[in-house]
């Protein structure tokens, strides 16, 4: 299944199941009823930060949008400059609740991300390349072999000022009491 179609089929599942309106998902979200109304239709492929605002608004695992099960390399990606690219390492695990991804940034680029839920723990490692992170309004650079483990629950954002894009992985654990496991999705056309 195609990768926006794999999300647009996966939101209106989630938003059905849980009984949610676009509107009353709008207001979960931070996303607009009209942004939700495009991506559900397949007319539109949400950013990086907007994928996470849903995510967290729905308290599910970021990769319940990008990793179909039949894909062996789900991406998700910024779509109007392609700046980051995401790609998970392992598929979410019920078991130990998190994510695993492998990220690329391109030179220049910025990536701002709103709050996760409540909790969340980021482990953040650069792999080749130089990461700018911003952590509760400090930024510090990250250098090809380090890594910072931080809060999620609070606004972070990633940075590459270099001239060359930098390549991270991003580890992310939800707190067993709120972790949601991944839904199936359904090709319903509700």
């Amino acid at each position: 299944m195609e990768a926006t179609l794999y999300l647009a089929t996966t939101l209106k599942t989630l938003r059905q199941t849980r009984g949610l309106s676009l509107s009353r998902l709008a207001e979960e979200t931070g996303v607009s009823k009209a942004m939700l109304g495009q991506i559900e239709r397949n007319e539109s492929s949400p950013t990086v930060a907007t994928l996470w605002k849903i995510a967290t608004g729905l308290n599910v695992p970021f990769s319940t949008f990008i990793a179909p099960p039949e894909n062996d390399t789900p991406t998700a990606y910024d779509p109007q400059q392609q700046a980051m690219v995401i790609t998970p390492l392992f598929p979410w695990d019920d078991v130990l609740h998190f994510d695993h991804f492998s990220i690329t940034l391109a030179p220049g680029a910025i990536s701002e991300s709103t709050p996760h839920e409540k909790g969340v723990i980021e482990h953040v490692v650069v792999i080749a390349g130089e990461l700018d992170m911003c952590i509760e309004g400090e930024w510090k650079a990250l250098k090809t072999g380090t890594g910072i483990r931080f809060a999620g629950d609070k606004a972070h954002a990633y940075r590459n000022s270099s001239a060359h894009t930098v390549h991270f992985h991003s580890l992310i654990h939800y707190p067993k009491e709120k972790a949601a496991s991944k839904p199936a999705a359904k090709n319903d056309d509700d």
